[in-house]
Formats: structure tokens, C-alpha cells, sequence
């Protein structure tokens, strides 16, 4: 089976560069410098329409910690819907409890809402005490797909407990690896690892639009420091797996 291929993106440009670029899928949010976060409904129909990719859409509605309260919930629910009605092919989400454990009845609520579409669980599996009790729990409540660099900083220092995670899921879950993947470690991450699917942004420094600069004024790291999707990057990423 060959190795998939998952792009995350914050644009249309960014969606077109994944495309071409030869990418299987694409991870749709906002704001990838925090993380990510839920993008707009316009910015979800805009990216289905610029390519012929499945388009999964993250829903996390603020940066930090996954533990939500009723009305980030609630919100959560409606963005699910808006995304599924907006094209999106699958969700992406996330909840934890304050002992760092699945927080069981968020993400029940989260996949009742997905009324049957796929649903992956993000990387907050990788803030969790036990992974492996984790995805027990996730295998149980019929999440079929889980993101995470195996509970370190990139996955290819996880790729050991990534192998492990994959075993333990077998054909239950489905691991994909994800967190500081490149052209140079994408095949050995693979080989090492046994996963299947991979995630990466295949980011670059671009340079942003505007030229005047008020000294006095900083509204963010995002007006002076951007990153765009290179579709370079994507090809050279697929190319290192594609005979795996």
C-alpha cells in the first residue's frame, strides 16, 4: 500500500500548492502559526473548490489546552456541521479532560455531530498520560484515524513509540504521523515507523506584502514573518515515500 499524503494548509494558494505538488489530501485551518485553528466557512469553500483533494477540516475554536468549556463545545458542534455542509470530506478534533485523559463525552458529542463522516482525533493525543490507553479509548467511541508525532517534539523522534502506536492500533486506527516532517526524514520516518499516511505543511518563509512598517505598532508575528505552502516542498516530500 502506497504511503498517503497530507498537506496542511491555511489558503487557497496554499491548497493549489499541495495539489500541485502531488499531495493524496489536504488538513484545512487557520492560523497554522498557533497550531491551528477552525477556519472560516468561506476559506473551507474556497479550498474545496481549487482542487479535487478530500478536504479534512480541523475545528479547534482557540489556542491552548484542549479542555473546553459548554459554549466552545457548542460552537465545535456547529462548525462540524458547517464544515460537512461546506464540502469538507472529514473533521479533524480534539478534547481532553483535565488529567490528560479523552475526554469521552466532548468527543462522542464531536463525532454524533459528524453524523457518519470520518473523524480524525488531532495531536492533543500527544498530550496525553497514556497514548496507549488513549487510543483504546478512541478505537472504542469509532474514531477511525489519530494524528501525532508519537508524544515528542517531531515524529521522527517519536518514530518508535509511532511504531508501537501502530501495532497496538492495528487495522482499528489509523496512525498518521505527523510534526517537523521533511524530505530528508520522511522515508526513514516511514521505514521505522510502519505508518501509512503522513502529515506536513511544507512550509516556507515568504515575504510579506507590506512594505511600510509603523515602528510604533505591532498587531502580530503574522505581519512581518510569513510562511507559505511550497509546492517544491510537497513534491519532494511525496517523491521520499512514494516507492515505500
Amino acid at each position: 500500500m502506497a504511503v498517503l499524503t497530507e498537506v496542511c494548509v491555511d489558503s487557497a494558494g496554499g491548497a493549489r500548492a499541495a495539489w500541485n505538488g502531488g499531495a493524496d489530501r489536504l488538513e484545512l485551518c487557520a492560523a497554522l502559526e498557533t497550531g491551528g485553528l477552525t477556519p472560516s466557512r468561506g476559506l473551507q469553500e474556497t479550498v474545496v473548490g481549487v482542487t479535487d483533494l478530500p478536504v479534512h477540516v480541523l475545528l479547534r475554536p482557540r489556542q491552548g489546552d484542549f479542555c473546553y468549556d459548554e459554549g466552545e463545545i457548542a460552537a465545535m458542534v456547529a462548525d462540524i456541521r458547517s464544515a460537512l455542509d461546506g464540502g469538507a470530506t472529514a473533521v479533524v478534533v480534539g478534547a481532553l479532560t483535565a488529567d490528560g485523559e479523552i475526554d469521552r463525552d466532548v468527543v462522542t458529542r464531536l463525532a454524533e455531530a459528524a453524523d457518519g463522516a470520518p473523524v480524525t482525533f488531532n495531536r492533543a493525543f500527544d498530550l496525553v498520560e497514556d497514548q496507549f490507553a488513549a487510543m483504546d479509548v478512541l478505537i472504542q467511541l469509532g474514531i477511525g484515524r489519530v494524528l501525532t508525532s508519537g508524544g515528542r517534539r517531531t515524529a521522527a523522534d517519536g518514530a518508535q513509540r509511532l511504531a508501537e502506536l501502530v501495532r497496538h492500533g492495528g487495522d482499528d486506527i489509523v496512525i498518521l504521523a505527523g510534526a517537523g516532517i521533511t524530505p530528508t526524514n520522511a522515508g526513514g520516518l516511514v521505514r521505522t515507523s510502519g505508518v501509512r499516511e503522513i502529515h506536513f505543511s511544507a512550509r516556507r518563509p515568504a515575504q510579506a506584502t507590506l512594505r511600510f512598517r509603523n515602528p510604533d505598532v505591532v498587531l502580530g508575528v503574522g505581519e512581518v514573518r510569513l510562511g507559505r505552502t511550497s509546492s517544491g516542498v510537497v513534491a519532494a516530500t511525496v517523491a521520499a515515500v512514494r516507492d515505500l
